[in-house]
């Protein structure tokens, strides 16, 4: 009789900023199940094990891959990995690279206790790895997982229109790949990083989402930034299918606070690593500028031929 395990489990997404030398690196949130499943025999331990191995390996050759490890349905695991569409492959490799200890790290688990958290997700600057054991039930692909919010205000009279016509050519170029007006864009193929006037803005899906649906949650992610953000002149939000993120650019670097989505959430665990204010407010507008460029470079790259 095969059994598959219908989990319901809350997670703790919690914000861990940590500047490093490399942006890319940057450790946004981790999200960690609250059980852990034993594991006795080390199976599942294993299939973990070898899902990060395969899923390391592919990230040199391919921004995004999911991947099952096992054949028993109570032990197999599922996986996926997906780095920014503006990364080449080396840079996807090394930034992969870094999550599976990182793993073990913040969620903690496959130690001596026999114990394997059953569920996890570390998101980076520039990439993300999430895993589940099998029968792990799924919240919506549009679930709120984290957000950042920065300053409240901006002394631009015109920049909520700015920011609304930016969402709206996002929204469109991660399923298009049309280019950004005021100032140029890349996009299709679930990304797209451009600008209008002085708003930069960014959109990417996971690779398993079609065109239609990628818009559509790249929508809903710029909605709840909206919502969540308010007239903040910057904000990045994740969702379990997709991230967007914005900022406004006057001359001078916004001021970014973090706000956990975790705020509404009660929870035990408590490991909020922050960096100086400042040098976090001009890593993130030098992101965004460093994404744009990219962009513009594999766009003028592709339309050379």
């Amino acid at each position: 009789m095969k059994l598959i395990y219908q989990f319901f489990i809350f997670w703790f997404f919690l914000p861990f900023f940590v500047i490093s030398g490399d942006d890319n690196e940057n450790l946004i949130f981790k999200g960690c199940a609250n059980q852990k499943f034993p594991d006795p025999t080390g199976v599942f331990s294993q299939n973990l094990k070898n899902l990060f191995t395969s899923l390391v390996s592919q990230s040199a050759q391919s921004s995004f891959a999911s991947v099952t490890s096992g054949t028993d349905n109570t032990t197999a695991v599922i996986g996926v990995f997906q780095c920014r569409g503006d990364l080449h492959n080396a840079e996807c490799y090394d930034c992969v690279s870094k999550i599976p200890k990182l793993v073990s790290k913040l969620c903690g688990g496959g130690g001596d206790d026999d114990n394997v958290v059953v569920a996890a997700r570390v998101q980076l600057a520039g990439c993300y790895l999430r895993y589940e054991i099998s029968g792990f039930r799924q919240t919506s692909g549009t679930e709120m997982l984290f957000r950042i919010c920065g300053k409240k205000g901006s002394n631009d009279p015109g920049f909520v229109g700015k920011r609304e016509t930016a969402f709206g050519m996002a929204e469109n170029g991660v399923k298009t790949g049309s280019s950004g007006g005021g100032g140029g864009g890349g996009g299709g193929g679930g990304f797209y990083a451009g600008q209008y006037e002085s708003v930069y803005v960014l959109g990417q899906c996971e690779g398993s989402l079609g065109n239609s649906d990628c818009g559509e949650c790249v929508k809903d992610g710029f909605e709840k930034a909206k919502s969540e953000c308010g007239d903040s002149n910057s904000g990045q939000v994740y969702l379990l299918k997709c991230f967007v993120s914005y900022s406004y650019y006057s001359g001078v670097p916004n001021n970014i606070e973090p706000i956990s989505g975790g705020e509404k959430r009660q929870h035990t665990e408590r490991t909020i690593a922050l960096a100086v204010g400042g040098v976090f407010v001009l890593g993130f507008v030098i992101v965004c500028l460093l994404v744009l460029r990219s962009a513009m470079k594999k766009k003028s790259k592709y339309d050379a031929y």
